[in-house]
């Protein structure tokens, strides 16, 4: 990613923003984006960045007019184009993500009267726009695989986990806590699959149940993945076909790593993810937790890319 300031420099004005979508949504010349034709297709010239298609199937005889942020994240915005650049540009480069509110005061300013729901939403718009392929992995090297859990109250966390205020007002642990209190009840768990040096893909998941992650499993690994390793969960045990190979690592009895077989690429991207969500954002909702994997996962897989905002810009479609 190039520095802000040539950043700034590259989108001086929401004109050199359109012009810049205007190249990377369609590279080969401009397209309708109703019936994704490139034929009959006139720029009117009375509206810069404005066309009309004049294809029977389509607009038909009076045409059907659009512009260039007809179908994208940016359609029928009141905020500046410059704006949006730049939030989208702050998202990508911090690593542990950037809340709406901080967006509002650097973006905005504290004495702007802009609603701190204009930033919100503008993230969680260029957040959507970071999905991509549910399960797009080389499948070279090996692929690790694990889930965990995200949120639930204070009171619903590990002992270990739980904020010092609530252990002291609990007292000494005893050993006999409530069902709820081991295992984390209110959190939503998620599962991933990461490359060795690659791409990650997590998922919400409603269960942790053996059908769901085998599910998962299959649909990650496939046949062209040569070896899975994931922890002692038996729910992995018949997820993979004859032509993957299946490794463990027995966590339960301090295993962490033997040789090549560990998990420990996966578990550093839960550690960042839980860190953002702890440290940046404090409170996540099940709703839109989808939202901030996307997020995390599209930076994690561009972060050698220097190209990565170039080519967000090619996903903000609807």
């Amino acid at each position: 990613m190039v520095a802000f300031e040539q950043f700034e420099k590259q989108f001086p004005t929401d004109d050199a923003c359109r012009e810049f979508i205007v190249k990377q949504r369609w590279p080969h010349g401009v397209r309708c984006p109703r019936c994704q034709s490139g034929e009959k297709i006139y720029a009117l010239k009375a509206r810069p960045f404005h066309w009309v298609c004049k294809n029977a199937n389509c607009g038909g005889r009076p045409g059907y007019r659009f512009s260039v942020t007809t179908g994208t994240i940016f359609m029928d915005t009141k905020v500046s184009l410059k704006i949006w650049f730049k939030i989208g540009y702050l998202m990508l480069t911090s690593k542990k993500g950037i809340s709406s509110l901080q967006v509002r005061r650097v973006i905005f300013g504290e004495d702007s009267g802009t609603d701190w729901r204009t930033a919100w939403y503008i993230c969680h718009r260029w957040r959507a726009a970071m999905r991509g392929d549910a399960f797009d992995l080389s499948g070279n090297g090996p692929l690790e695989m694990d889930e965990t859990y995200i949120g639930g109250k204070d009171r619903n966390r590990h002992w270990g986990k739980k904020s010092a205020q609530r252990r002291k007002a609990a007292g000494p642990r005893t050993g006999l806590e409530k069902v709820g209190e081991s295992v984390g009840y209110g959190k939503v768990g998620v599962i991933g699959a990461i490359e060795r040096k690659g791409n990650v893909v997590a998922r919400v998941i409603g269960d942790m149940d053996a059908r769901t992650l085998g599910s998962f499993a299959r649909n990650v690994a496939k046949d062209k993945v040569s070896v899975v390793i994931t922890d002692e969960n038996p729910a992995y045990s018949h997820a993979f076909g004859n032509h993957t190979e299946h490794a463990t690592v027995n966590h339960g009895r301090g295993e962490y790593v033997r040789g090549n077989i560990h998990t420990n690429n996966i578990e550093s991207f839960w550690s960042l993810l839980k860190r953002g969500v702890v440290g940046t954002y404090h409170k996540v909702s099940k709703d839109y937790l989808p939202l901030y994997l996307n997020e995390f996962s599209f930076r994690h897989n561009n972060r050698h890319n220097p190209n990565a905002f170039a080519d967000l810009i090619t996903t903000c479609g609807n």
